[in-house]
């Protein structure tokens, strides 16, 4: 039998996937029509992934971009509606072609439905894409 987490539990599981790389573990946390954002995508970058498929697509080789090592700070605040959360975090790592440090602070909106997420919203600091060996997504562009 298992015990049906919160969003907030959910979402911590969710950040020890990714740090342990287990991305296929981590896709399986999604609806089949979950949908990921990116609203403040730069130019030529996926603003929005619609369905499981598209977000396991786009985050599979994830680890060959980003060495995620801890996220050192996260901030988990319930909204009014049960199922969403916003979530204040810090990841850091290295950046896998370029041997250099990584340091991103993120904010998202998540929401939950019967244990899988349905949608979250990413926003993160585009201008860190624009660095030199800025390559740290799976994204097709």
């Amino acid at each position: 039998m298992t015990i049906p987490m919160t969003a907030a539990e959910l979402y911590r599981h969710s950040l020890r996937l990714l740090l342990a790389k287990d991305i296929p573990a981590w896709v399986d946390l999604w609806h089949t029509d979950g949908v990921l954002e990116f609203p403040f995508a730069p130019q030529g970058w996926p603003p929005r992934l619609e369905g499981k498929a598209a977000v396991g697509e786009y985050m599979r080789h994830y680890p060959d971009h980003v060495d995620l090592h801890d996220f050192p700070e996260v901030a988990i605040h319930q909204t009014t509606v049960p199922e969403t959360i916003v979530v204040e975090m810090r990841g850091v790592g290295r950046l896998v072609k370029t041997d250099t440090s990584y340091d991103m602070a993120y904010i998202a909106v998540v929401t939950v439905e019967n244990g899988l997420i349905t949608s979250y919203r990413d926003y993160w600091n585009p201008l860190a894409a624009s660095q030199p060996g800025a390559d740290f997504t799976g994204a097709n562009r």
